[in-house]
């Protein structure tokens, strides 16, 4: 086997998981060193580190593999299914207002009026 060069690093099996599948794809063998398929399902921070390697020959081809995947996670259009959050309007902010006035102004106007 020819040696192997550290690509890149990542955080999560999945996501490094989808990433060699990416690779796998385009016909570049990669080995994951790190976090994978560990006894402990749920990690995060450096427990989470999963590091890709792949032969030294495809380095530049794995490169542009990923490069590629970045650019396309950049121009995906957004998912119309997520509904954007609406902008309150002022008039919501004014109605609070009046509630919290009203709440403490009427026990205030009672001990006056007393």
């Amino acid at each position: 086997m020819p040696p192997l060069v550290a690509l890149t690093t990542v955080h999560g099996s999945f996501t490094a998981h989808v990433l060699a599948a990416r690779l796998g794809c385009e016909g570049i063998d990669v080995e994951l060193r790190g976090s994978v398929g560990g006894p402990y399902g749920l990690t995060v921070g450096d427990l989470a580190r999963v590091d890709l390697y792949v032969p030294e020959e495809h380095l530049d081809d794995a490169r542009l593999v990923l490069l590629a995947s970045e650019i396309d996670d950049a121009l995906a259009l957004p998912d119309p299914s997520v509904a954007a959050p609406r902008p309150r309007t002022a008039w919501v902010w004014a109605a609070v207002l009046a509630l919290v006035v009203a709440a403490i102004g009427t026990p205030i106007l009672r001990l006056l009026a007393d």
